[in-house]
């Protein structure tokens, strides 16, 4: 009888120790295992911060490059060719008035003359009145001033700029004939375009 007491006794306790076992294996298969805090790799090469620009200061502007006010030098020979391809206008005696040849003249390749200009605000011409040999000096001045802003009205109207036209008046002072009848007047009695423009 005690043999078999102790027999329960040896088993009870086994079993004890064996639920108390399985019960922990039960407990920890059910936990699950707790998550690794994952770690950000840094970046071998990180890239550069952007540089901070204060909000009080405009962005600057970007720098146009200037076109140039004086041409250059294939540019000046071409508008010298230019005048000379422009001949002198003819006006009548006393008469500041642009007759329909004067007119034709002033149109000789003045449209490009016009286009070339217009890029040069700087390049300028003058326009030279000149008159025949009769009548005093002063009046002739006169006679070759009008006959100058006639011509630089026409040229205004064409399309050159009047701040890039000149004029001047000689008078009778610089005659391309010097003969005493009228073939050598009228010769003297014109205007005459020329390139005044120095670079600054």
């Amino acid at each position: 009888m005690k043999n078999t007491r102790e027999a329960v006794l040896i088993t009870v306790a086994t079993l004890t120790m064996f639920g108390a076992g399985c019960a922990k294996k039960k407990v920890g298969a059910l936990t699950p295992p707790s998550p690794a805090t994952p770690t950000a790799a840094a970046p071998s090469n990180p890239a550069p911060a952007p540089a901070r620009r204060d909000e009080g200061t405009p962005a600057p502007a970007p720098v146009a490059a200037s076109k140039p006010s004086f041409p250059d030098a294939a540019t000046r020979a071409r508008i010298d060719q230019l005048l000379a391809r422009i001949e002198d206008a003819y006006f009548d005696y006393n008469k500041h008035t642009l007759r329909p040849d004067a007119i034709k003249a002033l149109q000789s390749d003045s449209s490009e003359l016009r286009d070339i200009l217009k890029d040069y605000p700087a390049y300028k011409l003058t326009i030279e009145g000149h008159a025949d040999e009769r009548g005093s000096a002063e009046y002739n001045l006169q006679l070759g001033q009008a006959r100058a802003e006639s011509a630089k009205a026409y040229l205004v109207q064409v399309g050159i700029t009047g701040d890039q036209l000149g004029v001047v008046s000689y008078g009778k002072e610089k005659p391309v004939c010097n003969e005493a009848d009228e073939a050598c007047y009228q010769k003297n009695r014109r205007i005459h375009i020329v390139a005044l423009s120095t670079q600054n």
